[in-house]
């Protein structure tokens, strides 16, 4: 497999991308009006206690609080032996009041704050130091059972008593130096971090974690990449000093090209896929994706794929091409949380184990920890993904104004029920001898109704005159009535006058003239005469003559 990292810097951007096969799967972005809270060190101060939630809030200086739950407050050394985990309670770990030093583990998403934890994480390029932890771990991905012992022999006698110690896998291979060093730079940085927090008052600051082409080199960059592809001379030269320092023997694989990385790449055009609800796949199939508050749910449908064999097979073969997509979905979206795979029900046992096979190889290339737990009596599959930091869509879209998010409108009919309603009750109190609606141009077209009926019948009810008027700019939901005189009236009654050349476009055949076309001016209706065939096309024509409701008009073009 072919890996490729682009980094491409701007003023106001820095974007990393991760390629396998020339395929986005991980894409990593940080503007410079937001800065990132999750890795960063606070000295904060309890402000509450939730006995019911088992939570504190802690006030590190942010716009909101943040959240502090039981599991996450690291018990004082004297408390560990005496105290079952089962029983402890966040009023016995916390005070009101008492100043603590939190890392944010994750970032502020929606109406709710950042999450906070006292178990303190220092990332470095080979090992991760806790400290107050007594612990040693190597990473799993280390095979050889010789080099696990060379790294746990070295770790138990560099580690200080209280102070854990993880090894990375790309420690794998790295001399007894480089790894001491990486540790004894975090000891340090770890020491002045808490020399500081004994200066400062709470709530304060203490350490930001690295900026993102930083901690991108530090946890992605390896020798599993191939290439490092920069943007730019100035990111290439901070790559470079970064990678001299922290892995020399990387620097042959950074690349400098000043190009737009990203169009040249096609990762633009795969960004804006990854976020759309639907997803295809090569045999025909596709995925359904949907987001909530509480969980993500994934569908997988057959789609165009008929297969050639067995439905059996049709089903196993879209489901497994659909393992492969979900995993890189979820990369590429960076989709945490609850997430649940409705994959097509599957009869034989052999065809269920292996797609789920499929999916965990699949997921074993995400960095980010998650488990697959199994299916449900349903056959649903069900996994979770840790949750850090804000997904793809978060970072680059937000929610639609008018339908909130949820990606539904009510219909032109509705509205256009619901504007007749309003003007009938609004035109028995008003004292104006005529009334203005300004609606939509799909709306007003409905409420003027086939042949102007529509319109008639609301002059019919009120006894006044209704002038419909449709308004392009005019969100479909949206439409205002208002009362005015007759001399208004007679200025707006026509949108267009006898003589007069536009453009208009042909929207639909005249359902009682078959030759003749339908165009619209401001929801007020042309009658285009033989303009049938010119339907969905834009053309000139000439107004022949004004009615009350409609107008009649001839092209002006060859047909």
């Amino acid at each position: 497999m072919y890996r490729e990292m682009l980094v491409q810097m701007d003023e106001e951007e820095t974007s990393v991308a991760v390629l396998e096969d020339h395929r986005l799967v991980e894409i990593y972005l940080e503007q410079s009006a937001h800065s990132r809270l999750v890795g960063s060190i606070y000295k904060g101060r309890v402000v509450n206690v939730l006995p019911g939630m088992q939570a504190a809030f802690v006030d590190i200086g942010l716009d909101r609080n943040t959240f502090l739950y039981v599991e996450d407050v690291k018990l004082p050394k004297d408390q560990v032996k005496n105290t079952r985990r089962s029983r402890q309670s966040i009023e016995a770990m916390v005070k009101e009041g008492q100043e603590l030093v939190v890392q944010v583990v994750k970032e502020p998403l929606g109406g709710k704050g950042a999450r906070v934890t006292t178990r303190i994480t220092l990332p470095g390029r080979y090992v991760v130091l806790m400290p107050g932890v007594e612990f040693v771990g190597i990473s799993r991905r280390i095979e050889s059972e010789a080099e696990r012992n060379r790294l746990k022999r070295l770790t138990q006698e560099i580690k200080p008593p209280a102070m854990g110690l993880i090894v990375r896998t790309v420690a794998e291979g790295v001399s007894n130096e480089e790894l001491t060093e990486d540790f004894h730079g975090l000891t340090n940085l770890w020491n002045r971090i808490m020399a500081k927090s004994e200066r400062v008052p709470a709530p304060h600051l203490l350490h930001r974690d690295l900026e993102l082409l930083n901690r991108v080199l530090r946890d992605l960059f390896n020798m599993e990449v191939d290439r490092l592809t920069v943007n730019s001379r100035e990111a290439h030269d901070k790559v470079m000093e970064m990678v001299e320092t922290m892995a020399p023997s990387l620097r042959s694989k950074v690349r400098l090209d000043n190009r737009d990385l990203f169009s040249l790449n096609n990762v633009y055009s795969q960004i804006q896929d990854a976020l759309r609800r639907k997803v295809w796949l090569k045999c025909g199939g596709y995925l359904v994706i949907d987001q909530t508050e509480a969980l993500t749910a994934i569908d997988v449908n057959t789609g165009k794929f008929v297969g050639s064999t067995s439905l059996a097979d049709t089903i196993l073969k879209t489901n497994l091409e659909a393992a492969v997509e979900i995993a890189r979905q979820i990369r590429l979206r960076n989709t945490g949380g609850i997430i649940i795979i409705d994959f097509i029900d599957m009869e034989d046992l052999t065809h269920q184990e292996k797609v789920l096979k499929t999916l965990e190889e699949e997921l074993k290339k995400d960095k980010t920890k998650t488990s697959i737990l199994g299916l449900t009596r349903l056959g649903l599959v069900e996994l979770t993904r840790k949750k850090a930091r804000p997904g793809l869509g978060k970072l680059l879209q937000k929610d639609c104004p008018h339908c909130d998010g949820s990606g539904k409108v009510l219909s032109a009919e509705t509205i256009s029920l619901r504007c007749k309603k309003q003007t009938l009750s609004y035109a028995e109190f008003s004292l104006y001898p005529a009334v203005l609606v300004e609606a939509n141009p799909s709306v007003a077209a409905l409420v003027i109704g086939s042949g102007g009926a529509g319109l008639r019948h609301l002059e019919a009810r009120t006894g006044k005159q209704v002038i419909i008027k449709g308004v392009e700019s005019q969100h479909l939901e949206e439409y205002q009535i208002r009362g005015i005189d007759l001399e208004e009236a007679s200025a707006l009654a026509a949108p267009v006058q006898v003589g007069e050349v536009i453009m208009v476009k042909v929207e639909e055949p005249h359902a009682a003239n078959s030759q003749d076309g339908i165009a619209r001016v401001n929801g007020f209706v042309l009658e285009v005469a033989g303009a049938a065939s010119l339907v969905g096309r834009e053309i000139p024509v000439e107004i022949l003559k004004v009615l009350r409701t409609s107008a009649k008009a001839r092209p002006l073009t060859a047909h």
